[in-house]
């Protein structure tokens, strides 16, 4: 058992991503935390994972190689007290089913990464207390000289080449036209097509970060450095979230622009919460939520909570989602429930295998961390997860200091009701927030989440 971290209060501070800077040089800096005007109650910044400890290759691995480091937790508030923290690619597929042929993503990147933690930042979002856990004592001298000291100073965003389109209009739309096709033809309900720019760019990926989440702020943000690249993710969406034996999940379908004018942004909310066809959409990935938990679920302990659909206002968009809830069945944990919903059935479509297969002929491509997630498992058993959309994925290029070149997906669930015009528009839609942060333009986020 290794020694119980150390635990130091630091008092009341400024959200945890303002102190990014200062953690720029650590190994594998993560930041896990809500932004907006209803945040997550609390937000870790991690660094420096244990060296000793292998990245695990599954998600069943995180637990296995997670209880043989025998972590011992920080007494810390909140559900993290240390653990994995890190991402799943999309392509890493379905767990426990058969397998879909997924195609590699244009990059090659890995398809799990993170490392296991003991030394964070953890802090409370209502109060602004925050706290430094340390697996080894002996390092808080050269944390607190970051803390205290002045943040390096880092190169500034700035657009290196033009914002690259992958797939046309022209060809999305058409793929859109097949797959109504498909479910004509009684193939599967409904399938998330998704298309990917690209983008050079200078700077480091902190700063642009700390960009993303002034345009984008978002109540499930994430920052992983992971040596071969970044995820700079803007998520407002839960895959899933374990406390004790109760698990939830927040999938969400149906889209809405928002307008600065208060008496046509509430019209436009109210004709999405009106819109059959997003209800409609909705109702199929709930069910198929609730299936997958009621795999790890007790019998008759699965349910949709706080009513059906429920209206969530962002930065840039409205959008309809819904609360699923499942008790845990015995000799069951959260890392069995994450096996049981990733992907996330609002980013596949349902059924799950059938919709993954035609993602995979139509995109004819991996979405990488894409539609993937980013998020903790906790040494107690807690866990928290987003959905890895409203994401930008960072890689370096070599001969040059920070030089780099940025992906991101955006997509929509595909109905046979879907009109591909709208599905296509309503891309763009979900695009002009990362495409404001990588032009560079100061645009201010008329509300919050």
């Amino acid at each position: 058992m290794r020694a119980v971290p150390r635990v130091v209060p630091l008092g009341r501070t400024g959200p945890l991503r303002e102190w990014l800077p200062r953690f720029a040089d650590a190994r594998g800096l993560a930041l896990l935390e809500g932004a907006g005007a209803d945040p997550g109650r609390f937000g870790w910044l991690a660094f420096d994972p244990l060296e000793h400890a292998p990245a695990p290759r599954s998600i069943a691995e995180i637990g296995t190689r997670l209880r043989a480091l025998e972590l011992a937790p920080a007494q810390v508030p909140g559900p993290f007290a240390g653990g994995f923290l890190g991402a799943l690619a999309y392509d890493l597929g379905a767990a426990g089913e058969t397998r879909v042929a997924l195609p590699r993503d244009p990059w090659e990147l890995p398809q799990l990464v993170g490392g296991f933690y003991t030394d964070f930042l953890v802090r409370d979002c209502a109060s602004g207390e925050c706290w430094l856990a340390l697996g080894d004592c002996a390092r808080e001298a050269r944390v607190r000289a970051r803390l205290d000291g002045p943040a390096p100073a880092l190169s500034l965003p700035r657009q290196a080449g033009p914002l690259v389109r992958h797939t046309s209009a022209a060809e999305h739309i058409a793929r859109v036209e097949r797959v109504r096709e498909d479910i004509a033809a009684g193939e599967y309900y409904q399938a998330n097509l998704a298309h990917r720019f690209t983008r050079a760019v200078q700077g480091a990926p902190v700063a642009w970060f700390e960009r993303l989440a002034r345009v984008n702020p978002a109540p499930y943000m994430g920052f992983l450095d992971f040596g071969a690249g970044a995820l700079l993710s803007a998520s407002p969406e839960l895959l899933l979230e374990v406390d004790g034996g109760l698990a939830r999940s927040r999938p969400i379908k149906g889209t809405a622009r928002r307008t600065a004018d208060a008496r046509d942004d509430r019209a436009l909310a109210r004709a999405l919460l009106e819109s059959e066809k997003d209800r409609a959409e909705l109702a199929m990935i709930v069910d198929l939520v609730r299936n997958d938990l009621g795999r790890v679920a007790r019998p008759g302990g699965v349910r949709v909570e706080g009513g059906f659909p429920r209206l969530e206002s962002y930065a840039g968009v409205h959008h309809l989602l819904a609360d699923v809830v499942a008790e845990l069945a015995s000799g069951k944990d959260a890392l069995d429930a994450l096996a049981a919903l990733f992907p996330g059935g609002s980013i596949t479509g349902a059924p799950k295998l059938a919709s993954m297969a035609a993602i995979a002929r139509e995109e004819r491509e991996g979405r990488g961390f894409f539609s993937g997630s980013l998020g903790f498992q906790d040494v107690r058993g807690n866990a928290c997860w987003n959905i890895l959309i409203r994401t930008l994925v960072w890689r370096p290029r070599t001969g040059e200091r920070d030089a780099g070149e940025f992906s991101f997906h955006v997509g929509g669930g595909i109905t046979w009701c879907s009109d591909a015009r709208a599905e296509e528009q309503e891309t763009l839609l979900k695009a002009e927030r990362l495409v404001a942060t990588l032009e560079g333009e100061p645009e201010r986020a008329e509300a919050g989440r």
